[in-house]
């Protein structure tokens, strides 16, 4: 990489697939593994790989396209949830280390957005609500403001953060209605 492009100002890392299929009981090994090494390690790896060029093109701005699930147990994944909390763990903690070296880190963390990947629009308004299913072009609105603005972490739609507020301050609470929400699956 190096020897086409100089310096790097902008590194967005979006890597992710689905725990589709099951949560921890029901997935492979295999799968399991594969929802840790591309969406936590998909991460760590290529931030690593850019750091020089990123410290090059200093002031520069890395992206990490986390989840909502990151911050709040969801209703389906267990594997999925898992490597979202280990990725945005991963953000908040090596924002720390960046800074000093110029490097500005911002931490997206989406709702559901139907994509390729997670074509899941009906279903999920039908579930949750069409206002909680946000569009791939807002999420991009949302990163460059969140870079344009210098915003450590976002949550997309704001209305999720109370997900994780839930989940922070009444752990157990969500966990016993867990089962009564899986009716609206």
């Amino acid at each position: 990489m190096a020897d086409r492009h100089e310096a790097v100002h902008l590194l967005c890392l979006n890597a992710g697939i689905s725990g589709r299929g099951g949560g921890f009981l029901d997935l492979p090994a295999e799968r399991i593994e594969a929802i840790t090494d591309t969406n936590y390690l998909g991460s760590v790896w290529p931030l690593r790989a850019f750091l020089p060029l990123l410290e090059r093109g200093a002031p520069s701005d890395v992206v990490v396209v986390a989840s909502v699930a990151g911050t709040a147990i969801p209703l389906t994944s267990g594997p999925y949830a898992a490597s979202k909390h280990a990725q945005l763990a991963f953000a908040r903690s090596v924002a720390n280390e960046l800074d000093p070296r110029g490097i500005r880190l911002h931490a997206v963390n989406p709702g559901p957005v139907p994509t390729p990947g997670f074509p899941q629009e009906r279903t999920l308004a039908r579930r949750i609500g069409r206002r909680l299913v946000v569009s791939p072009e807002h999420v991009a609105d949302r990163i460059v403001r969140a870079v344009e603005r210098d915003r450590r972490e976002i949550v997309v739609p704001r209305v999720l953060r109370l997900a994780g507020i839930a989940q922070a301050t009444a752990p157990g609470v969500l966990g016993r209605l867990a089962p009564h929400l899986r009716r609206f699956r």
